[in-house]
């Protein structure tokens, strides 16, 4: 597999609305994978098609229970509330404060095109909310609460 070029903030295919994928081709499947190469060299925990520039409704994901393959995923139902620290693949060395569900239930397609509902709190809810957000063409910096901070600003040697 690959890794790809993460896009950043201020590139135009991060504010763009994805197609939802119909059938899964040979093409999607190395798309998948080479996702959660790019992801995991990045230390990431969660990845959408749109930042490696393709504008489908993927989401890959893993807070650290196993890998993650969504495919048009929609949030069905949240509750609760969460607020933290949440930086992103796409703004690196930044993070915000992003207030988010605490509990999150998505229905996707899993890479057998299979539906499926999953269901998370803690940070595969936040990974839910910010990843599907992506699908929709935002980010999180528009939901910080103050502003953009850089990391490691502040602390100590």
């Amino acid at each position: 597999m690959a890794t790809r070029k993460i896009r950043e903030l201020g590139e135009e295919v991060l504010t763009k609305t994805c197609k939802p994928v119909d059938k899964l081709t040979l093409r999607t499947k190395v798309l998948i994978n080479d996702m959660f190469d790019t992801m995991y060299e990045a230390y990431g925990v969660g990845l959408a098609a749109p930042q490696v520039g393709v504008l489908k409704r993927i989401v890959t994901i893993d807070v650290g229970e196993g890998p993650i393959v969504l495919i048009n995923p929609e949030i069905i139902e949240t509750s609760g509330e969460q607020t933290g620290e949440e930086g992103c693949l796409s703004v690196p060395g930044k993070y915000g404060i992003v207030t988010r569900p605490d509990y999150v239930r998505v229905r996707a397609l899993d890479e057998d095109m299979q539906e499926r509902e999953l269901e998370g709190t803690g940070l595969l809810a936040r990974a839910f909310c910010h990843e599907i957000d992506h699908l929709d063409g935002n980010m999180y910096v528009e939901l910080t609460e103050d502003g953009l901070h850089d990391v490691g600003a502040g602390e100590e040697e």
